[in-house]
């Protein structure tokens, strides 16, 4: 199959919000060729403005292969938001409860019927405070080994000049006129890890290897070195979770 056809609520949004990005916007996009025309796949992306969403979403929606977003499931919950997000066919995330493995089981099926899926590794906005990705979540690799679907590795910069995480004054710059980048690479390469056993070793390890495609993306598209380290933000628990079969994954 396909993929998902661009509906009724999608082409709404379209129309909604593609003027005011033109508009107001310059864009740098690259690797488009990356996004495959048929069939399911996943992307993997950065995060770091509450605006790279949109603008993630404009350069795939331009593809002719529109993505399915993992949400949090509150943001489903009424109101004109939270229609868009059913109308489009968003996954929701019921984190810290019995429904969290839901959101994992429906992104499966979304790709077994040839959809795109995108997710957020980071599972948040960075913290690192020069804007790197930090370390991942491992729910992105979890179902790429278990559907071994293309993983596209998605960069972006310039929706945080414009709307910058956790900035003290709540306001958008949209002056000088900002550039919003989205550079896509070639799928990663995680064949070393299928038939295994999906160990929290080796979910970490096809995770890194997930962001270290991301992050050498985004420093081409920064034109900087990227740091040795990578951040990593304090949890409550410490880890990604036992390394349980895909289908009893809870969200993070």
């Amino acid at each position: 199959m396909s993929g998902r056809r661009i509906g009724f609520w999608y082409r709404m949004a379209a129309v909604l919000c593609k003027p005011p990005l033109v508009v107001l916007f310059k864009r740098d996009w690259h690797g488009m060729e990356h996004i495959p025309a048929d069939g399911g796949f996943i992307t993997a992306i950065n995060h770091n403005s509450y605006l790279d969403p949109l603008s993630y979403a404009h350069f795939q929606y331009n593809t002719g292969r529109v993505p399915r977003f993992l949400a949090k499931a509150a943001l489903f919950r009424g109101g004109f938001v939270g229609t868009m997000l059913r109308g489009t066919g968003q996954i929701p995330v019921y984190r810290e409860s019995t429904d969290a493995a839901n959101a994992f089981r429906s992104a499966v099926d979304a790709i077994n019927k040839g959809e795109c899926v995108a997710f957020y590794p980071e599972g948040t906005l960075t913290r690192d405070p020069d804007m790197w990705p930090m370390r991942g979540k491992t729910g992105a690799a979890r179902v790429a080994l278990l559907t071994k679907a293309p993983v596209i590795p998605v960069a972006q910069w310039g929706a945080n000049e414009a709307v910058p995480p956790y900035a003290k004054e709540k306001r958008v710059r949209l002056f000088p006129r900002k550039t919003l980048k989205v550079h896509a690479g070639p799928p990663v390469d995680l064949s070393e890890y299928y038939g295994q056993e999906p160990t929290a070793e080796v979910l970490r390890a096809a995770t890194d290897t997930i962001m270290d495609a991301i992050t050498e993306l985004l420093s081409e598209v920064r034109g900087e070195q990227a740091p040795v380290q990578r951040y990593d933000r304090p949890t409550r628990s410490g880890t990604d979770g036992p390394p349980l079969p895909l289908a009893d994954e809870e969200s993070k």
